[in-house]
């Protein structure tokens, strides 16, 4: 072979390597340019969330907060720093907060580094306050579901629960072990688990569970009173018996000044037999309002209710001081809802006691979210002479109850097996809609739980 021709092959060798290695110097520079934007794209996901966590952080501290503590509108841009403390990205907060009527508050981090500021990325987060509504029923007390009774919702007591119903959903109790006296049937007493008896879905049931602080539960009845005087209907003590409250289909509410009632014997196991002054026989209308523009009605005085519901608002029966009063609700006739859709809700709160009357209707109905702050939701015993009275039409097919029952002591509205006074059957229907959009306000859990998570 000739030197030339030896030459020339080294010089096509030797260039064809340049080329080869200079394709893969390329190649390699693309993959590390890749891989530092992945792990830049990555860090910046990781800077968004911190983003989320920060303001959830927030929210436990100023659960009312929506302005990132500033006080002005966002958005609020935060350093982010490693564990070193040195500065490497930022997040750009947006806070959404709940609309009228819901606890849900949306909150949207965008996260970037400083290495690559323009790879960013967003994460959109909500969380809501759970409302005290999310029960078909919570008490504070042993409990008894006897039979005939349907529970579609979940049930919480703090304490036990005897449940000869059937259960939907989930039954918790907070104690594990209780004395059963003859509140839940026992006589004489006995020790039982924290839920037991008949009921078919007893695979539903959870002892112990958390304990739900009642105390927490307590409604601010002077801010309510306060928000009813500057934005809602308020109504001082009558100089008769109280008010009724007739909600009409038209998105509307009359109140009447009851000036005289008629009363109905009445027992109870913790009172006896009493003179309950529920049935109105005059009353004189004060006004129609619209519900829209009163989201809160707090009487001072003695409440009845019923009708047709477009809107949403809650009704206060409560007076002052607070300790030593004890207003009562009673629910004589159907209170309902135009539409089970969400766009309409009732919040009834009583101070003391929620009743049931007497001549209610065969099949009866009623859609709110009830609390009985210190007392108990009952309709009376109204059967057999030998007890108190002896009324002939204190048995009823049917009660329908859409919303749930929030009691601090026992409640009750059936006695006897065959029913002797009550309604041969009870059907209570959780509204889903109000866990996060209570009634206007409805006390609600001052933490918030996780709702849903977006990347973009």
């Amino acid at each position: 072979m000739k030197v030339g021709s030896v030459t020339i092959l080294v010089l096509l060798v030797a260039t064809l390597s340049i080329v080869i290695l200079g394709s893969l110097v390329a190649v390699t520079a693309v993959h590390v340019k890749s891989w530092v934007r992945q792990e830049n794209r990555q860090a910046a996901t990781n800077i968004a969330e911190a983003g989320i966590n920060y303001y959830r952080w927030h929210l436990a501290h100023a659960p009312d907060d929506f302005r990132d503590g500033t006080g002005l509108p966002g958005p609020y841009e935060h350093d982010y720093f490693d564990p070193q403390g040195k500065q490497i990205g930022k997040f750009e907060l947006e806070v959404m907060p709940p609309e009228e009527g819901s606890s849900v508050i949306t909150i949207r981090s965008t996260g970037w580094t400083m290495e690559e500021p323009n790879a960013k990325r967003t994460i959109e987060a909500a969380y809501g306050q759970p409302s005290y509504a999310r029960f078909s029923f919570l008490h504070n007390a042993n409990v008894w579901f006897g039979q005939g009774l349907t529970a579609y919702g979940d049930v919480h007591s703090n304490g036990g629960i005897r449940m000869d119903g059937f259960n939907q959903s989930i039954v918790t109790s907070s104690k594990e072990t209780y004395t059963c006296g003859s509140e839940t049937g026992c006589s004489p007493s006995q020790t039982k688990d924290g839920i037991w008896g008949e009921g078919p879905n007893s695979d539903l049931w959870e002892y112990p569970a958390v304990s739900l602080d009642f105390d927490s539960v307590a409604v601010d009845f002077a801010q309510m009173r306060l928000s009813a005087q500057e934005e809602g209907i308020y109504l001082a003590a009558s100089s008769r018996f109280g008010y009724h409250l007739r909600f009409n289909s038209n998105g509307t509410v009359s109140v009447y000044e009851v000036s005289r009632t008629r009363s109905r014997q009445g027992w109870d196991p913790e009172g006896g037999c009493q003179s309950l002054y529920q049935i109105i026989r005059t009353e004189n209308l004060i006004g129609t309002y619209n519900v829209s523009e009163n989201k809160i009605i707090f009487v001072e005085d003695t409440v009845w209710v019923d009708g047709v519901v477009d809107g949403k608002t809650t009704v206060v029966a409560a007076s002052f001081p607070i300790d030593t009063s004890a207003e009562i609700i009673w629910i004589l006739d159907n209170i309902t809802y135009k539409e089970k859709d969400g766009s309409d809700s009732l919040g009834l709160i009583a101070q003391q006691d929620i009743y049931y009357g007497l001549d209610i209707p065969n099949v009866f109905e009623i859609d709110a979210a009830m609390m009985a702050q210190k007392g108990r939701i009952i309709r009376h015993f109204y059967s057999y002479w030998w007890v108190c009275s002896n009324y002939s039409n204190a048995v009823r097919d049917k009660l329908e109850i859409y919303g749930t029952v929030i009691s601090n002591q026992k409640s009750y509205w059936n006695y006897g097996n065959p029913v002797w006074s009550g309604f041969e059957e009870r059907d209570i229907t959780y509204d889903n809609h109000l866990r996060y959009s209570a009634p206007p306000y409805f006390p609600t859990s001052t933490e918030f739980e996780f709702i849903k998570w977006d990347e973009e």
